[in-house]
């Protein structure tokens, strides 16, 4: 795939390039190829602790927690009166 908007860039004395603010941040996929080119790809990194959200048997659980959170907002919760039913729950367990 060619570009229409090629620039040239001058590599530093530190091995460094400025390829522009529009990338400040972002992680990059640097692939070196037998040619010579240098592809640089964006890309996002996902924590492994989150990688099930991805695999497709999980959606349908995923869409029925988001509809259910949407028809269920947040409600400040009284605090004494779940203390109270811990403490009754506690004395019936004994």
């Amino acid at each position: 795939m060619q570009s229409s908007n090629a620039q040239l860039k001058h590599v530093g004395r530190s091995g460094q390039i400025s390829i522009g603010k529009r990338y400040a941040g972002k992680a990059l996929r640097v692939e070196h190829r037998d040619d010579g080119t240098i592809v640089l790809t964006p890309v996002v990194a996902i924590p492994e602790s989150q990688l099930w959200t991805l695999e497709p048997d999980n959606a349908p659980r995923i869409r029925r927690a988001l509809k259910w959170a949407k028809e269920h907002p947040p409600q400040e919760s009284d605090v004494d009166m779940i203390v109270a039913k811990a403490e009754k729950h506690g004395k019936r367990a004994k």
